[in-house]
């Protein structure tokens, strides 16, 4: 199976593990209980998920491209949980679901690494943690209100260390503070996703790939999808487009903003790696709006990654969000400050991902105004590895009518927020991105950034850090 027109080294690696691979495309006219539109993370957790519950159900999966050919198979591979998002959930759904939240995600990122475990999925799974830094002196100190807000629940996880620390085993001096969490690791999403999809049909779910939906007869009874060669008829339809929902559903258009989540990765460079600290698989974040994420691989490469970069005019999936980085000397200035001892380290590639940002930073799931039994899932703003098999404990959920913690729960009960329409949106992100670029470049030089620019910064960050994972 060749992989050379997919941009992200994560993918090409993931199918060069499947050399006889031969994609199945949906050619006959079918039925389904439940058919599950997208295969990515949350389709494959839904789909994984309902067939637990329910063993009997006929499931069917269908891909546009392949699966994990999108998000899934191109972010950064930070297993990263709601932790430090604990003050936005306690104000969108109360604190006791805040705290349940919190609890849910990190037991995720174990539930995740058993799963794989179990079911022989190689991953390349290490749960060694994450550490959140300040990177110049601007940022030093950002984490101190939800961090106390944590250890009020007994829910803080996180840990601090010593400025040495920091700089021995984060790989750069560039980090002036840290803050660890072991709740956390890396993973190589490709062959996740590619695993999942593995394990799905091996529990019985019908999967075809190239299968594109065409058009979604929401009103007929049971529901009509129709593909290039064939019609499905199916009793219950999941969403899981993530960040093509928008284009396609109106009543969800302004839900989200498309971003890009730009990354590269070097060629192995092991030994180098060690010399500078790096001996595990922990991710680091830092802490600026649109963070620089890194994280390195098993085999001694070096993979950073930055977002808010592509904003999206009409949340239109760009080509851009398939080809390599048109960002790639903002990432080579991001990885010349933290790594200046890898200079002489080539470069692999570099790849662009989108992200579906939501209003509040947090994904939303619900059902179609119109039609119940069409149920959706997206918004997960960057942070979706993990927080997807979490989707797919809802959406399952939300599928067999179930009444419980999750259907209950405030991320089962749609958008929590919306942007303006066009022009205004795209102006308004470009606005405040670039304003954010002139404030933390400003504070990178120990500079005092514009009042003007400090303003609008805050517009982004009332939803938290962005476009890590």
């Amino acid at each position: 199976m060749q992989s050379t027109q997919y941009s992200s080294f994560w993918f090409q690696e993931a199918l060069k593990s499947e050399p006889d691979f031969q994609p199945r495309k949906l050619e006959t006219d079918t039925t389904a209980d439940v058919c599950i539109v997208g295969g990515g993370f949350t389709g494959l957790w839904t789909a994984i998920q309902l067939k637990v519950k329910q063993p009997s159900l006929d499931i069917l999966v269908i891909e546009k491209d392949l699966c994990g050919s999108g998000a899934s198979g191109r972010n950064g591979g930070c297993m990263l949980t709601w932790s430090t998002k604990y003050l936005s959930l306690k104000k969108l759904y109360g604190e006791a679901e805040a705290i349940r939240l919190v609890k849910a995600s990190e037991a995720a990122v174990y539930d995740i690494e058993a799963f794989c475990k179990t079911h022989g999925i190689e991953a390349q799974i290490r749960l060694d943690g994450t550490l959140y830094t300040a990177s110049n002196k601007a940022q030093l100190g950002l984490m101190a209100p939800v961090l106390a807000a944590l250890d009020k629940q007994s829910i803080n996880a996180w840990k601090p260390w010593t400025t040495e620390k920091v700089k021995s085993e984060s790989g750069s001096d560039l980090h002036l503070e840290g803050h660890f969490s072991s709740a956390a690791g890396t993973v190589q999403p490709g062959l996740l996703v590619r695993g999942l999809k593995r394990v799905a049909e091996q529990m019985g779910v019908s999967i075809f790939e190239h299968t594109p939906m065409t058009e979604l007869h929401r009103q007929n009874t049971p529901i009509r999808i129709t593909t290039p060669c064939a019609n499905i008829e199916a009793d219950k339809v999941v969403l899981a487009l993530n960040a093509w929902t928008p284009s396609l559903f109106p009543e969800l258009k302004h839900s989200v903003v498309l971003v890009s989540s730009d990354m590269l990765i070097t060629e192995p460079a092991p030994d180098l790696l060690k010399n500078l600290g790096f001996r595990d698989g922990k991710s680091v974040i830092d802490g600026r709006t649109f963070v620089h994420y890194y994280r390195t691989t098993p085999d001694g490469r070096l993979m950073l990654g930055k977002g808010g970069n592509y904003f999206s005019f009409g949340n239109r999936m760009s080509a851009v969000f398939d080809q390599p980085s048109r960002y790639q000397t903002i990432l080579d200035a991001a990885f010349r400050r933290f790594f200046p001892a890898l200079q002489s380290v080539p470069l692999e590639t570099t790849w662009t991902g989108a992200s579906d940002r939501s209003a509040t930073g947090m994904p939303f799931f619900g059902r179609l105004a119109d039609n119940p039994a069409v149920v959706y899932g997206l918004g997960y703003s960057g942070n979706g590895v993990v927080q997807s098999w979490i989707g797919g404990q809802i959406l399952s959920s939300l599928v067999l009518d179930e009444d419980n913690d999750w259907t209950r729960s405030g991320l089962a009960s749609g958008p929590k927020g919306s942007f303006p329409p066009e022009p205004i949106r795209w102006l308004g992100a470009i606005l405040v991105r670039n304003a954010i670029r002139r404030k933390e470049s400003a504070e990178d030089e120990n500079r005092t950034p514009n009042w003007l620019d400090k303003q609008l910064s805050r517009l982004a960050q009332s939803a938290g850090k962005a476009d890590k994972s």
